[in-house]
């Protein structure tokens, strides 16, 4: 006899067509912004101007530019400029690359992403990470000393490939493949990547002329103590002078935000005093090497120097996406995190598609890899930048520098250099996060520690592998062995809630009621069947009372958002198990879309429409109901 139901049923309504689920699909996965359905019913010109905005968004933002958000944007672009010439240089230093290309890098692309890029906040530039993973996987291709036009070039290609493929991943809304570099990932890869910076930084720092082209510690480390007959401790002197200053200013700067520009100038007036120093002392002769002749003239055409030759291809293919990846996630992590202080939102596709062009036309324009460095977005964000014209700012100041003051910084000695890398990885090494992670969560932690003693003792390449993998395994970890729970009812309540977390909770005698918190896929069916008929094993074993024999299982599905075949088949198999026993069985609350393939798979038909319900009160009332109707009637006969 099935009891009679009040209030609200469940909805059985027809399974949606083909066509209308994977539109829903495909629409949430590629556009969960929805960016065309604020103007969908517009007037075709005004439909034009509005995608128009939304791909290219300099048509968003300009037309209401004005010039008190100008007076903003003009000192934050001087005030990152000022940054923009000492990490140029250093950071293409880094790259094994001649000192100006860190200079070109600074011109075209903040102006491509003035017109494209979607954060008000980020500054483009050169990375350290980026650069010293350019510089490992082109260098085992080919030596820069032997060979430095031929390494030039590739780096060039490097940089064309990072752009085709991050313009790709934008076009395609595949923003998502970039949530694979986890936070813990990230984290990790960058200290380990400062940690081999800082250590490579002691060739400069000790002023040595040989050096390994290796990037991991024990090579570093080897290098170091081989060459000891080179060290000059003149040059150690003046560099540690320069490192302490500049780690000076950025203790000011977290005592007193206030004065974050002190911090922000620094280098360029380390870069200043050094070019003074050399200039006027004869440093050469104490082993202080300076950097030399920079060409007068704003950024040659490099189009030409591209090389496709089937030898070097796969090279540059590989380090163009290998650094894209680095490089799409920095950026956008970066421009995501000053975005939520201001409460404004940014879309990590049109990111990929400004960081694509920026690195295409940079590869034309002879440039590097450029992204959103951490340093020089905080100083923009910190300025009080009002839009992208920040960007632009810089890159007309950096084009008044290359055409009037570049030979100027010829001579900034190497050893300066060293100490402004040196002070910015310092900053990159999160200690205080490492340690939080470790607390909060091990796997995490081990997630971290691999991407960052990959790093550091094996490859670069090799540490974000490990650290990606571990975060694969973990996330298919959690598809095939879904977290289960056993339901009770809370005091006082008609809530049932995991019983492990409310030891309070009370189940109801010869019911079980179970929950399931993830979808229900080919990888976790046989855990879910096993695990359920665990439950049932475990309950009955509590007493061999048979008013505690388990006579109703309740599946609660509110958690599961997808089913396929073969966890429709498992349900199925389930159900044939507990009806062998004697045992009914019912389903809670499944999602539209589980309800769809249930329906189409008949498996509501099998087990009766009356076995679904809405919620957990009213499926274990109605089995309640069940149970004392049938002891009325074991009773009568």
């Amino acid at each position: 006899m099935a009891v009679t139901r009040s209030g609200p049923r469940v909805n059985f309504a027809a399974p949606r067509g083909f066509a209308k689920t994977f539109k829903s699909k495909f629409k949430e996965t590629l556009f969960p912004d929805d960016p065309f359905g604020g103007f969908r019913n517009e007037k075709p010109a005004r439909k034009s101007f509005k995608t128009l905005q939304y791909f290219v968004p300099v048509f968003e933002w300009f037309p209401k530019y004005n010039f008190s958000k100008f007076k903003f944007d003009l000192l934050a672009g001087i005030t990152i400029t000022s940054l923009a010439i000492p990490q140029g240089i250093s950071y293409a230093k880094l790259a094994n690359l001649p000192p100006i290309i860190g200079l070109y890098s600074s011109f075209i692309p903040p102006i491509i992403y003035a017109v494209f890029g979607s954060s008000k906040h980020l500054a483009v530039g050169t990375v350290a990470a980026c650069s010293l993973l350019l510089a490992e996987s082109i260098g085992e291709k080919v030596n820069v000393k032997e060979n430095p036009d031929l390494y030039l070039h590739l780096i060039f290609t490097a940089t064309f490939f990072t752009g085709i493929f991050e313009t790709g991943l934008g076009f395609l809304r595949l923003g998502i493949l970039v949530d694979f570099l986890s936070h813990s990932t990230i984290t990790g890869f960058m200290t380990g990547t400062a940690v081999i910076i800082c250590l490579q930084q002691m060739k400069g720092m000790l002023g040595l002329k040989h050096f390994t082209s290796k990037t991991d510690v024990v090579h570093v480390l080897k290098a170091i103590l081989h060459n000891r007959k080179e060290w000059k401790w003149e040059c150690f002197l003046v560099g540690m002078a320069f490192l302490i200053f500049l780690q000076f200013t950025r203790f000011l700067r977290n005592r007193k935000p206030k004065l974050f520009w002190v911090s922000a100038v620094a280098p360029m007036v380390s870069v200043a005093v050094g070019c003074i120093f050399a200039f006027f002392a004869p440093v050469e002769k104490h082993g202080i090497q300076i950097v030399g002749e920079l060409k007068r003239g704003i950024n040659p055409l490099s189009l030409k120097h591209l090389n496709f030759d089937p030898e070097y291809l796969p090279a540059t293919i590989k380090a163009g996406v290998v650094t894209g990846l680095v490089a799409m996630a920095e950026g956008i992590a970066i421009a995501r995190s000053f975005a939520i202080m201001k409460n404004e939102q940014i879309d990590g596709n049109k990111e990929m598609v400004a960081f694509g062009f920026m690195n295409i036309l940079g590869s034309f324009t002879s440039c590097y890899l450029t992204t959103g460095p951490f340093s020089k977005t905080a100083v923009n964000f910190n300025s009080g930048c009002k839009s992208q014209m920040s960007n632009f700012v810089m890159a007309i100041c950096m084009m008044l520098v290359l055409l009037f003051l570049a030979p100027i910084f010829k001579y900034t000695p190497l050893v300066v250099l060293s100490a402004i890398i040196m002070s910015a990885m310092i900053g990159l090494i999160n200690y205080n996060e490492i340690i939080h992670l470790f607390k909060v969560d091990k796997f995490d932690f081990c997630i971290c520690m691999a991407a960052c003693l990959g790093v550091s003792f094996l490859t670069m390449e090799t540490g974000l592998i490990l650290s990606v993998g571990l975060a694969i395994l973990r996330g298919l970890l959690y598809v095939a062995r879904p977290a289960t729970c056993k339901l009770g009812k809370i005091p006082n309540s008609e809530l049932y809630r995991d019983m492990e977390q409310y030891p309070d909770a009370t189940g109801v005698s010869g019911i079980l009621a179970l929950q399931i918190g993830s979808p229900i896929y080919f990888a976790n069916s046989n855990y879910i069947r096993e695990r359920t008929l665990r439950w049932i094993r475990d309950e009955e074993s509590l007493s061999n009372s048979k008013s505690n024999t388990v006579e109703h299982v309740l599946l609660d599905l509110s958690g599961a958002t997808a089913i396929d075949m073969t966890g429709i088949e498992t349900l199925m198999e389930i159900r044939r198990i507990l009806t062998a026993r004697d045992i009914k069985f019912g389903i809670v609350n499944p999602r539209i879309e589980v309800l769809d393939k249930l329906t189409l798979a008949h498996f509501v038909d099998i087990i009766g429409k009356d076995s679904v319900y809405l919620s957990i009160d009213e499926a274990v009332e109605a089995c309640q109901f069940s149970l004392e109707t049938a002891k009325q009637d074991d009773d009568a006969s």
